[in-house]
């Protein structure tokens, strides 16, 4: 299991990448694994300001659909348009070309609360 060290986690298996006053985030891993295929990412909160832990979209898998949950509070910037025509992009690149949206973040405190990749590959059994 892939669990870069440079990246921040939550315990809902959204990881974030963080550059200046901007995250980008997107499934983990281990997250997508255990989805299985992924169908079709929905993500209808670009422009939106939310608050931490809110829902900001949804990820189809073959047999379940599941919440995406933001990892911090701040305003959606932009979305991987690229996961409309490709969402299994999120299986093969989950880290990479999988990203799922960009937050223009306003409470970097919150950074401080997400699982470094040690304590995230503890609370999957990594």
């Amino acid at each position: 299991m892939n669990i870069p060290a440079d990246l921040k986690y939550t315990k809902d298996h959204e990881w974030v990448r963080i550059e200046g006053d901007t995250a980008t985030v997107g499934i983990t891993d281990f997250a997508q694994g255990e989805l299985g295929d992924i169908v079709y990412v929905e993500v209808e909160t670009v422009d939106e300001t939310l608050d931490k832990d809110e829902v900001f979209g949804t990820v189809e898998a073959v047999k379940t659909v599941s919440d995406l949950f933001l990892p911090l509070t701040g305003e959606i910037i932009s979305f991987n348009e690229s996961l409309e025509d490709d969402p299994e992009t999120v299986n093969t690149d989950p880290y990479g070309a999988g990203w799922m949206i960009k937050i223009k973040f306003s409470d970097a405190t919150e950074v401080e609360e997400l699982l470094s990749a040690q304590a995230y590959g503890e609370l999957v059994g990594a």
